[in-house]
Protein backbone atom coordinates (compact mmCIF):
# COMPACT_ATOMS: atom_id res chain seq x y z
CA UNK A 1 0.00 0.00 0.00
CA UNK A 2 1.15 3.35 -1.02
CA UNK A 3 1.57 5.56 2.00
CA UNK A 4 0.36 8.58 -0.01
CA UNK A 5 -3.23 9.85 -0.25
CA UNK A 6 -5.48 9.07 -3.17
CA UNK A 7 -7.59 12.63 -4.76
CA UNK A 8 -9.57 12.66 -8.02
CA UNK A 9 -9.40 14.87 -10.74
CA UNK A 10 -12.38 17.23 -9.79
CA UNK A 11 -10.46 17.79 -6.00
CA UNK A 12 -7.20 18.47 -7.65
CA UNK A 13 -8.33 21.11 -9.85
CA UNK A 14 -9.69 22.79 -6.75
CA UNK A 15 -6.51 22.78 -5.34
CA UNK A 16 -4.69 24.26 -8.13
CA UNK A 17 -7.55 27.15 -8.86
CA UNK A 18 -7.47 27.84 -4.89
CA UNK A 19 -3.69 29.42 -5.65
CA UNK A 20 -2.34 27.89 -2.49
CA UNK A 21 1.17 26.57 -2.00
CA UNK A 22 0.81 23.28 -4.13
CA UNK A 23 3.90 20.76 -5.64
CA UNK A 24 2.46 18.92 -8.94
CA UNK A 25 5.57 16.17 -9.27
CA UNK A 26 5.83 13.79 -12.07
CA UNK A 27 8.25 10.90 -11.08
CA UNK A 28 8.07 9.20 -14.30
CA UNK A 29 11.20 9.65 -16.50
CA UNK A 30 11.83 12.73 -18.46
CA UNK A 31 11.15 11.78 -22.03
CA UNK A 32 7.79 9.73 -20.53
CA UNK A 33 6.76 13.15 -18.70
CA UNK A 34 7.48 14.95 -22.37
CA UNK A 35 4.67 12.61 -23.67
CA UNK A 36 1.70 14.06 -21.63
CA UNK A 37 1.80 15.54 -18.10
CA UNK A 38 -0.55 18.29 -15.96
CA UNK A 39 0.52 21.68 -16.99
CA UNK A 40 2.10 23.17 -14.41
CA UNK A 41 3.57 19.38 -12.96
CA UNK A 42 7.37 19.47 -12.60
CA UNK A 43 9.58 16.70 -13.94
CA UNK A 44 10.65 15.05 -10.96
CA UNK A 45 12.09 11.26 -11.69
CA UNK A 46 11.96 8.90 -9.77
CA UNK A 47 15.75 7.88 -10.91
CA UNK A 48 17.49 11.62 -9.58
CA UNK A 49 14.92 12.37 -6.72
CA UNK A 50 17.54 12.47 -4.83
CA UNK A 51 19.15 15.08 -5.76
CA UNK A 52 16.21 17.30 -6.98
CA UNK A 53 13.88 17.36 -4.93
CA UNK A 54 15.49 19.34 -1.63
CA UNK A 55 15.84 22.17 -3.67
CA UNK A 56 13.22 21.96 -6.19
CA UNK A 57 10.68 21.44 -2.88
CA UNK A 58 12.51 22.71 0.57
CA UNK A 59 9.73 23.05 3.11
CA UNK A 60 8.87 19.45 3.80
CA UNK A 61 5.38 19.81 5.05
CA UNK A 62 4.13 21.43 1.65
CA UNK A 63 1.22 19.37 -0.09
CA UNK A 64 2.86 17.35 -2.96
CA UNK A 65 0.34 15.71 -5.50
CA UNK A 66 2.19 13.05 -7.44
CA UNK A 67 0.91 12.75 -10.65
CA UNK A 68 1.37 9.98 -13.17
CA UNK A 69 -0.17 7.18 -15.70
CA UNK A 70 -3.07 5.23 -13.82
CA UNK A 71 -0.78 2.12 -14.36
CA UNK A 72 2.21 3.21 -12.40
CA UNK A 73 1.45 2.13 -9.26
CA UNK A 74 4.74 0.81 -8.45
CA UNK A 75 6.03 3.79 -9.55
CA UNK A 76 3.44 6.19 -7.19
CA UNK A 77 4.42 3.45 -3.91
CA UNK A 78 8.28 4.07 -4.25
CA UNK A 79 7.92 7.64 -5.10
CA UNK A 80 5.83 8.27 -2.05
CA UNK A 81 7.77 5.89 -0.26
CA UNK A 82 11.28 7.70 -0.79
CA UNK A 83 9.19 11.17 -0.20
CA UNK A 84 8.16 10.04 3.05
CA UNK A 85 11.68 9.00 4.12
CA UNK A 86 13.08 12.29 3.66
CA UNK A 87 10.53 13.60 5.87
CA UNK A 88 7.17 15.11 3.44
CA UNK A 89 4.60 14.50 5.23
CA UNK A 90 1.59 16.05 2.78
CA UNK A 91 2.17 13.69 0.11
CA UNK A 92 -1.28 12.54 -2.61
CA UNK A 93 -1.44 11.03 -5.73
CA UNK A 94 -3.64 11.66 -8.86
CA UNK A 95 -6.35 8.93 -8.32
CA UNK A 96 -6.97 7.40 -11.98
CA UNK A 97 -4.41 8.92 -13.40
CA UNK A 98 -3.87 11.02 -16.60
CA UNK A 99 -6.70 9.55 -18.25
CA UNK A 100 -8.87 9.99 -15.37
CA UNK A 101 -7.72 13.69 -15.19
CA UNK A 102 -7.99 13.68 -19.39
CA UNK A 103 -11.83 11.84 -18.75
CA UNK A 104 -12.98 14.52 -16.32
CA UNK A 105 -12.08 16.94 -19.08
CA UNK A 106 -9.09 18.87 -17.94
CA UNK A 107 -6.05 19.48 -20.65
CA UNK A 108 -3.27 17.25 -20.61
CA UNK A 109 -0.08 18.45 -22.16
CA UNK A 110 3.15 17.05 -24.47
CA UNK A 111 6.25 18.85 -24.45
CA UNK A 112 8.33 20.36 -21.51
CA UNK A 113 8.51 23.61 -19.62
CA UNK A 114 5.12 24.36 -21.20
CA UNK A 115 3.81 27.00 -18.81
CA UNK A 116 6.82 29.18 -19.78
CA UNK A 117 6.44 28.20 -23.47
CA UNK A 118 2.57 29.02 -23.58
CA UNK A 119 3.52 32.49 -21.87
CA UNK A 120 5.70 33.13 -24.97
CA UNK A 121 3.46 32.66 -27.29
CA UNK A 122 0.85 34.71 -25.38
CA UNK A 123 2.68 37.30 -24.92
CA UNK A 124 3.31 37.56 -29.00
CA UNK A 125 -0.17 37.66 -29.19
CA UNK A 126 -0.94 40.09 -26.71
CA UNK A 127 1.41 42.65 -27.40
CA UNK A 128 2.22 41.67 -30.81
CA UNK A 129 6.02 41.56 -30.75
CA UNK A 130 7.20 42.68 -33.89
CA UNK A 131 9.57 39.98 -35.76
CA UNK A 132 11.36 39.67 -39.13
CA UNK A 133 11.65 36.21 -41.08
CA UNK A 134 15.34 34.10 -41.41
CA UNK A 135 14.65 35.49 -45.23
CA UNK A 136 14.15 39.02 -43.97
CA UNK A 137 16.98 39.17 -41.49
CA UNK A 138 19.47 37.55 -44.70
CA UNK A 139 18.18 40.33 -46.71
CA UNK A 140 19.07 42.56 -44.40
CA UNK A 141 22.64 41.29 -43.30
CA UNK A 142 23.30 41.00 -47.26
CA UNK A 143 21.89 44.74 -47.61
CA UNK A 144 24.85 46.19 -44.92
CA UNK A 145 21.62 47.77 -43.05
CA UNK A 146 22.65 48.80 -39.64
CA UNK A 147 22.05 45.94 -37.22
CA UNK A 148 22.96 43.98 -34.39
CA UNK A 149 22.24 40.17 -33.54
CA UNK A 150 21.78 39.36 -30.00
CA UNK A 151 21.22 35.91 -28.89
CA UNK A 152 19.55 35.35 -25.90
CA UNK A 153 20.58 31.91 -25.16
CA UNK A 154 23.35 30.99 -22.00
CA UNK A 155 26.86 30.58 -24.13
CA UNK A 156 26.76 26.69 -24.22
CA UNK A 157 23.91 26.42 -26.08
CA UNK A 158 25.39 29.84 -28.22
CA UNK A 159 28.56 27.98 -28.90
CA UNK A 160 26.68 24.75 -30.43
CA UNK A 161 25.03 27.06 -33.24
CA UNK A 162 24.53 30.42 -33.89
CA UNK A 163 23.02 33.16 -36.90
CA UNK A 164 26.34 34.02 -38.35
CA UNK A 165 27.69 37.37 -37.02
CA UNK A 166 25.15 36.97 -33.57
CA UNK A 167 26.71 38.24 -30.06
CA UNK A 168 25.71 36.23 -26.82
CA UNK A 169 23.55 38.15 -24.96
CA UNK A 170 21.37 35.82 -22.18
CA UNK A 171 17.69 37.00 -21.99
CA UNK A 172 18.07 38.27 -18.60
CA UNK A 173 21.20 40.45 -19.62
CA UNK A 174 19.97 42.07 -22.92
CA UNK A 175 18.41 45.11 -20.70
CA UNK A 176 21.71 45.51 -18.86
CA UNK A 177 23.45 45.15 -22.07
CA UNK A 178 21.99 46.70 -25.22
CA UNK A 179 23.06 49.99 -24.33
CA UNK A 180 27.08 49.33 -25.22
CA UNK A 181 26.21 47.00 -27.76
CA UNK A 182 23.67 49.39 -29.80
CA UNK A 183 24.37 53.21 -28.72
CA UNK A 184 23.40 53.95 -32.21
CA UNK A 185 19.39 54.74 -31.84
CA UNK A 186 19.25 54.28 -35.87
CA UNK A 187 20.68 50.34 -35.04
CA UNK A 188 17.86 47.65 -35.50
CA UNK A 189 18.12 45.10 -32.69
CA UNK A 190 16.90 41.39 -33.37
CA UNK A 191 16.84 39.01 -30.88
CA UNK A 192 17.06 35.02 -31.48
CA UNK A 193 16.84 31.98 -29.71
CA UNK A 194 16.53 28.37 -30.74
CA UNK A 195 13.19 28.61 -31.27
CA UNK A 196 10.31 31.07 -30.13
CA UNK A 197 10.01 31.69 -26.83
CA UNK A 198 13.55 33.17 -25.47
CA UNK A 199 13.35 35.62 -28.76
CA UNK A 200 9.67 37.15 -27.91
CA UNK A 201 10.48 37.71 -24.48
CA UNK A 202 13.76 38.95 -25.16
CA UNK A 203 12.74 41.30 -28.06
CA UNK A 204 9.41 42.08 -25.71
CA UNK A 205 12.19 43.10 -23.03
CA UNK A 206 13.62 45.53 -24.65
CA UNK A 207 10.50 47.20 -25.95
CA UNK A 208 9.17 47.23 -22.75
CA UNK A 209 12.12 49.41 -21.47
CA UNK A 210 11.77 51.72 -23.87
CA UNK A 211 15.08 51.65 -25.39
CA UNK A 212 14.89 54.22 -28.68
CA UNK A 213 16.45 51.29 -31.39
CA UNK A 214 13.54 49.40 -33.65
CA UNK A 215 13.63 45.83 -32.07
CA UNK A 216 12.83 42.33 -33.75
CA UNK A 217 12.52 39.30 -32.78
CA UNK A 218 14.07 36.96 -35.51
CA UNK A 219 10.75 34.47 -36.18
CA UNK A 220 11.22 30.67 -34.91
CA UNK A 221 15.29 31.51 -34.25
CA UNK A 222 17.77 29.33 -35.33
CA UNK A 223 15.55 26.45 -35.93
CA UNK A 224 13.84 28.80 -38.62
CA UNK A 225 16.87 29.73 -39.85
CA UNK A 226 18.40 26.60 -40.63
CA UNK A 227 14.67 25.37 -41.80
CA UNK A 228 15.40 28.57 -44.23
CA UNK A 229 18.69 26.77 -45.28
CA UNK A 230 20.98 28.95 -44.32
CA UNK A 231 23.99 27.68 -42.12
CA UNK A 232 25.22 28.70 -39.11
CA UNK A 233 28.17 29.29 -36.74
CA UNK A 234 29.36 26.75 -34.17
CA UNK A 235 31.81 26.94 -31.71
CA UNK A 236 32.17 30.99 -31.60
CA UNK A 237 32.86 32.76 -28.44
CA UNK A 238 31.10 36.36 -29.11
CA UNK A 239 29.67 36.97 -25.89
CA UNK A 240 28.54 40.73 -24.78
CA UNK A 241 30.89 42.45 -22.33
CA UNK A 242 29.63 43.60 -19.10
CA UNK A 243 28.15 47.29 -19.33
CA UNK A 244 30.06 50.18 -18.75
CA UNK A 245 29.44 52.62 -15.95
CA UNK A 246 26.50 54.69 -18.67
CA UNK A 247 25.63 51.48 -19.89
CA UNK A 248 24.56 50.12 -16.58
CA UNK A 249 23.30 53.68 -15.32
CA UNK A 250 20.86 53.76 -18.50
CA UNK A 251 19.81 50.10 -17.85
CA UNK A 252 18.62 51.37 -14.44
CA UNK A 253 16.49 53.90 -15.89
CA UNK A 254 14.97 51.15 -17.92
CA UNK A 255 14.50 48.81 -15.46
CA UNK A 256 12.78 51.18 -12.59
CA UNK A 257 10.65 51.92 -15.21
CA UNK A 258 9.35 48.52 -16.32
CA UNK A 259 9.32 47.39 -12.00
CA UNK A 260 6.58 50.54 -11.98
CA UNK A 261 4.70 49.74 -14.79
CA UNK A 262 4.14 45.97 -13.53
CA UNK A 263 3.96 46.40 -10.11
CA UNK A 264 7.38 44.72 -9.31
CA UNK A 265 7.73 45.17 -4.99
CA UNK A 266 11.10 45.72 -2.92
CA UNK A 267 11.90 43.65 0.27
CA UNK A 268 14.70 44.41 2.37
CA UNK A 269 16.89 41.99 4.11
CA UNK A 270 15.32 41.59 7.14
CA UNK A 271 12.14 40.96 5.90
CA UNK A 272 13.69 38.28 3.85
CA UNK A 273 15.56 36.67 6.57
CA UNK A 274 12.14 36.63 8.43
CA UNK A 275 10.46 34.82 5.35
CA UNK A 276 13.19 32.35 4.63
CA UNK A 277 12.83 30.90 8.34
CA UNK A 278 9.01 31.67 8.39
CA UNK A 279 7.35 27.88 9.17
CA UNK A 280 4.05 26.85 6.73
CA UNK A 281 5.72 29.40 3.68
CA UNK A 282 8.24 28.64 0.76
CA UNK A 283 10.43 31.36 -0.20
CA UNK A 284 12.80 30.59 -3.06
CA UNK A 285 15.98 33.13 -3.34
CA UNK A 286 16.96 33.26 -6.93
CA UNK A 287 20.13 35.14 -7.94
CA UNK A 288 19.52 35.96 -11.71
CA UNK A 289 23.07 37.44 -11.91
CA UNK A 290 25.94 35.51 -15.06
CA UNK A 291 27.58 32.32 -13.89
CA UNK A 292 30.65 34.83 -13.15
CA UNK A 293 29.49 36.88 -10.86
CA UNK A 294 26.99 34.61 -9.01
CA UNK A 295 30.47 31.84 -8.46
CA UNK A 296 32.29 34.95 -7.15
CA UNK A 297 30.04 35.72 -4.94
CA UNK A 298 26.01 35.41 -4.21
CA UNK A 299 23.95 35.33 -0.69
CA UNK A 300 24.30 32.38 1.25
CA UNK A 301 21.68 29.86 -0.12
CA UNK A 302 20.79 31.69 -3.38
CA UNK A 303 19.99 29.73 -6.58
CA UNK A 304 21.77 30.50 -9.51
CA UNK A 305 18.69 30.65 -11.75
CA UNK A 306 19.50 33.57 -14.87
CA UNK A 307 17.09 35.65 -15.41
CA UNK A 308 16.52 34.49 -19.08
CA UNK A 309 16.60 30.97 -18.06
CA UNK A 310 14.26 31.61 -15.21
CA UNK A 311 11.44 33.08 -17.50
CA UNK A 312 12.02 30.45 -20.04
CA UNK A 313 11.84 27.51 -17.98
CA UNK A 314 10.31 28.27 -14.47
CA UNK A 315 9.73 24.38 -13.63
CA UNK A 316 13.29 23.68 -13.50
CA UNK A 317 13.76 26.04 -10.67
CA UNK A 318 10.58 26.20 -9.00
CA UNK A 319 8.61 23.70 -8.05
CA UNK A 320 5.95 24.94 -5.70
CA UNK A 321 3.18 26.97 -6.93
CA UNK A 322 2.42 29.83 -4.78
CA UNK A 323 5.33 30.01 -3.05
CA UNK A 324 7.17 33.28 -2.84
CA UNK A 325 10.20 34.44 -5.27
CA UNK A 326 12.72 36.29 -4.46
CA UNK A 327 15.45 38.19 -6.84
CA UNK A 328 18.32 39.42 -6.33
CA UNK A 329 21.32 40.64 -8.57
CA UNK A 330 24.18 43.44 -8.11
CA UNK A 331 22.32 47.07 -8.39
CA UNK A 332 18.21 45.48 -9.78
CA UNK A 333 18.15 46.26 -13.07
CA UNK A 334 18.63 42.47 -14.14
CA UNK A 335 16.21 41.30 -11.32
CA UNK A 336 13.55 44.29 -11.89
CA UNK A 337 13.16 43.01 -15.51
CA UNK A 338 13.06 38.84 -14.80
CA UNK A 339 10.70 40.03 -11.91
CA UNK A 340 8.15 41.59 -14.59
CA UNK A 341 8.02 38.37 -16.40
CA UNK A 342 6.98 36.46 -13.81
CA UNK A 343 4.78 38.94 -12.27
CA UNK A 344 2.95 38.41 -15.63
CA UNK A 345 3.10 34.84 -15.78
CA UNK A 346 0.97 34.45 -12.87
CA UNK A 347 3.33 34.54 -9.94
CA UNK A 348 1.25 36.27 -7.02
CA UNK A 349 4.61 37.08 -4.83
CA UNK A 350 7.15 38.09 -6.11
CA UNK A 351 10.16 40.06 -4.92
CA UNK A 352 13.74 41.80 -5.53
CA UNK A 353 15.96 42.09 -2.81
CA UNK A 354 16.66 46.05 -2.10
CA UNK A 355 19.84 46.76 -2.12
CA UNK A 356 20.88 43.60 -4.10
CA UNK A 357 23.79 41.22 -2.77
CA UNK A 358 25.26 43.55 -0.83
CA UNK A 359 24.41 43.38 3.02
CA UNK A 360 23.89 39.55 2.85
CA UNK A 361 25.91 37.09 4.49
CA UNK A 362 27.77 35.45 1.19
CA UNK A 363 29.58 32.58 -0.38
CA UNK A 364 30.98 31.90 -3.96
CA UNK A 365 31.38 29.10 -5.70
CA UNK A 366 28.77 26.51 -7.04
CA UNK A 367 25.53 25.90 -5.66
CA UNK A 368 26.05 22.47 -3.21
CA UNK A 369 22.52 20.47 -4.40
CA UNK A 370 21.90 18.54 -0.99
CA UNK A 371 21.56 14.84 -2.24
CA UNK A 372 19.27 13.12 0.31
CA UNK A 373 19.20 9.06 1.08
CA UNK A 374 22.87 9.24 0.23
CA UNK A 375 23.73 5.40 2.17
CA UNK A 376 25.65 5.48 5.78
CA UNK A 377 27.34 2.85 4.70
CA UNK A 378 29.56 2.72 1.57
CA UNK A 379 29.02 0.46 -1.47
CA UNK A 380 32.31 -1.87 -2.97
CA UNK A 381 34.42 0.93 -4.74
CA UNK A 382 36.70 -0.04 -7.78
CA UNK A 383 39.64 1.95 -9.24
CA UNK A 384 39.65 2.93 -12.76
CA UNK A 385 42.42 0.90 -13.50
CA UNK A 386 40.71 -2.48 -11.72
CA UNK A 387 37.55 -1.53 -13.92
CA UNK A 388 39.40 -1.51 -17.10
CA UNK A 389 41.21 -5.05 -15.64
CA UNK A 390 38.05 -6.81 -15.41
CA UNK A 391 36.47 -5.30 -18.11
CA UNK A 392 39.42 -6.88 -20.32
CA UNK A 393 39.21 -10.55 -18.49
CA UNK A 394 35.20 -10.90 -18.95
CA UNK A 395 35.15 -10.65 -15.56
CA UNK A 396 32.59 -7.35 -15.05
CA UNK A 397 30.15 -5.97 -17.14
CA UNK A 398 29.70 -2.07 -16.83
CA UNK A 399 26.16 -0.53 -16.68
CA UNK A 400 25.98 3.82 -17.04
CA UNK A 401 22.92 5.04 -15.12
CA UNK A 402 23.94 8.59 -16.77
CA UNK A 403 21.39 10.28 -18.76
CA UNK A 404 20.81 8.68 -22.33
CA UNK A 405 22.17 12.16 -24.32
CA UNK A 406 25.23 11.96 -22.08
CA UNK A 407 25.71 7.80 -22.52
CA UNK A 408 25.42 8.75 -26.55
CA UNK A 409 27.72 11.25 -26.06
CA UNK A 410 30.38 9.10 -24.70
CA UNK A 411 30.34 5.66 -21.97
CA UNK A 412 32.97 3.42 -21.32
CA UNK A 413 33.59 0.71 -24.14
CA UNK A 414 30.99 -1.84 -23.73
CA UNK A 415 29.01 0.01 -20.78
CA UNK A 416 24.99 -0.66 -21.00
CA UNK A 417 22.74 2.12 -20.67
CA UNK A 418 20.50 1.83 -17.66
CA UNK A 419 17.72 3.27 -16.38
CA UNK A 420 17.68 3.97 -12.56
CA UNK A 421 14.04 3.41 -11.73
CA UNK A 422 13.91 0.38 -13.57
CA UNK A 423 16.24 -1.91 -11.33
CA UNK A 424 17.01 -4.91 -11.10
CA UNK A 425 14.54 -6.12 -13.49
CA UNK A 426 16.28 -4.57 -17.11
CA UNK A 427 20.04 -6.23 -15.15
CA UNK A 428 18.28 -9.06 -17.04
CA UNK A 429 19.56 -7.89 -20.52
CA UNK A 430 22.79 -7.40 -19.52
CA UNK A 431 25.60 -9.91 -20.02
CA UNK A 432 26.35 -12.65 -17.12
CA UNK A 433 29.50 -12.07 -15.74
CA UNK A 434 30.86 -12.21 -12.00
CA UNK A 435 30.59 -8.95 -11.20
CA UNK A 436 28.37 -5.91 -12.27
CA UNK A 437 29.88 -2.80 -11.61
CA UNK A 438 27.59 0.92 -12.01
CA UNK A 439 29.10 4.12 -13.05
CA UNK A 440 27.49 7.42 -13.89
CA UNK A 441 28.90 10.85 -14.94
CA UNK A 442 30.74 11.38 -11.37
CA UNK A 443 29.50 8.28 -9.86
CA UNK A 444 27.82 9.82 -7.28
CA UNK A 445 23.66 8.06 -8.46
CA UNK A 446 25.66 4.60 -8.05
CA UNK A 447 26.28 4.82 -4.95
CA UNK A 448 22.43 5.39 -4.36
CA UNK A 449 21.38 2.94 -7.01
CA UNK A 450 23.47 0.14 -5.79
CA UNK A 451 21.51 -1.84 -2.84
CA UNK A 452 18.68 -1.78 -6.15
CA UNK A 453 20.85 -3.37 -8.53
CA UNK A 454 22.21 -6.22 -6.05
CA UNK A 455 18.63 -7.02 -5.55
CA UNK A 456 19.46 -9.06 -8.97
CA UNK A 457 21.57 -10.91 -7.03
CA UNK A 458 24.56 -10.09 -8.85
CA UNK A 459 27.47 -8.90 -7.13
CA UNK A 460 27.96 -5.16 -7.58
CA UNK A 461 30.11 -2.50 -7.37
CA UNK A 462 30.74 1.37 -7.90
CA UNK A 463 33.35 3.32 -10.07
CA UNK A 464 35.12 5.43 -7.78
CA UNK A 465 34.56 8.74 -9.54
CA UNK A 466 32.05 7.64 -12.08
CA UNK A 467 33.06 7.74 -15.98
CA UNK A 468 34.91 11.42 -15.14
CA UNK A 469 37.71 9.71 -13.67
CA UNK A 470 37.66 7.47 -16.47
CA UNK A 471 38.32 10.25 -19.09
CA UNK A 472 40.87 11.47 -16.32
CA UNK A 473 42.84 8.52 -17.04
CA UNK A 474 43.39 8.61 -20.05
CA UNK A 475 41.22 5.70 -21.40
CA UNK A 476 38.68 5.30 -24.30
CA UNK A 477 35.17 6.17 -24.96
CA UNK A 478 32.63 4.54 -27.07
CA UNK A 479 29.45 6.63 -28.55
CA UNK A 480 26.50 6.20 -29.82
CA UNK A 481 23.61 3.75 -28.45
CA UNK A 482 25.85 0.70 -28.51
CA UNK A 483 24.51 -1.75 -25.41
CA UNK A 484 20.82 -0.36 -24.68
CA UNK A 485 18.89 -2.10 -21.48
CA UNK A 486 16.47 0.80 -21.66
CA UNK A 487 14.38 2.97 -23.95
CA UNK A 488 15.94 6.12 -23.90
CA UNK A 489 12.83 7.67 -22.41
CA UNK A 490 14.53 9.44 -19.67
CA UNK A 491 14.74 12.59 -21.12
CA UNK A 492 13.34 14.70 -23.79
CA UNK A 493 15.36 15.30 -26.81
CA UNK A 494 15.65 18.72 -28.90
CA UNK A 495 15.79 18.72 -32.92
CA UNK A 496 19.45 18.94 -32.61
CA UNK A 497 20.43 16.79 -29.73
CA UNK A 498 21.62 13.85 -31.97
CA UNK A 499 22.41 15.77 -35.11
CA UNK A 500 24.90 18.59 -35.63
CA UNK A 501 22.39 20.11 -38.32
CA UNK A 502 19.46 18.93 -36.58
CA UNK A 503 16.83 16.90 -37.68
CA UNK A 504 13.98 18.75 -39.68
CA UNK A 505 10.97 17.32 -39.56
CA UNK A 506 11.24 17.57 -35.32
CA UNK A 507 12.54 21.24 -36.01
CA UNK A 508 8.83 21.77 -37.75
CA UNK A 509 6.68 19.90 -35.37
CA UNK A 510 8.08 21.59 -32.37
CA UNK A 511 7.54 25.11 -33.12
CA UNK A 512 4.08 24.16 -34.36
CA UNK A 513 3.52 22.52 -30.80
CA UNK A 514 4.71 26.27 -29.44
CA UNK A 515 2.32 28.15 -31.51
CA UNK A 516 -0.89 25.68 -30.97
CA UNK A 517 0.38 25.94 -26.49
CA UNK A 518 -2.27 29.01 -26.62
CA UNK A 519 -5.34 27.61 -27.61
CA UNK A 520 -4.39 24.59 -25.15
CA UNK A 521 -3.71 26.96 -22.61
CA UNK A 522 -7.17 28.85 -23.04
CA UNK A 523 -8.85 25.35 -22.86
CA UNK A 524 -7.11 24.64 -19.66
CA UNK A 525 -7.93 27.52 -17.71
CA UNK A 526 -5.60 27.06 -14.90
CA UNK A 527 -3.21 29.94 -15.85
CA UNK A 528 -3.53 33.10 -14.81
CA UNK A 529 -1.46 35.23 -17.37
CA UNK A 530 -1.53 38.98 -16.97
CA UNK A 531 -1.72 41.63 -19.45
CA UNK A 532 -0.66 45.25 -18.04
CA UNK A 533 -1.88 48.31 -20.23
CA UNK A 534 1.21 50.40 -21.26
CA UNK A 535 -0.22 53.41 -18.34
CA UNK A 536 -0.30 51.23 -15.53
CA UNK A 537 1.77 52.57 -12.75
CA UNK A 538 2.87 50.80 -9.89
CA UNK A 539 5.35 48.97 -8.36
CA UNK A 540 8.94 49.57 -6.39
CA UNK A 541 7.16 50.04 -3.05
CA UNK A 542 9.09 47.81 -0.23
CA UNK A 543 7.84 45.12 2.20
Amino acid sequence: MTPARAIGPAALRELIDAGGELALLDPREGGVFAGGHLLFAVSMPLSRLEFRIDGLVPRRDVAIVLCAEAGDHDLITRSATRLEAFGYTDVSFLEGGLAAWAEAGFEVFSGVNVPSKAFGEFIEATYQTPHVSASQLSAMVAGGENLVILDSRPLAEYRRMNIPGGIDVPGGELVYRVHDLAPDPETTVVVNCAGRTRSIIGAQSLINAGIPNPVVALENGTMGWRLAGYGLERGRERSAPAPSVVGAAQAAIWADAVARRFAVPLVDHATLADWRAEPGRTTYLLDVRDIGEYLAGHPAGAVHAPGGQLVQATDDYVAVRGARLVLCDNDGTRAKMTASWLIQMGWREVHVLDGGTDGEVRESGPYVTRILGLPAIEPDLVSVRELAALLDAGEAVAADLADSLSYHQGHIPGAWFVIRSRLPGNLAKLPDAPQLVLTSKHGVLPRLAAAEAAASGRRVSVLRGGTAAWIAAGLPLESGFSQIADKTEDRWYKPYDLAEEGDLAAMRAYLSWEVDLVGQIERDGTARFEVYPEGKIGGLGKV
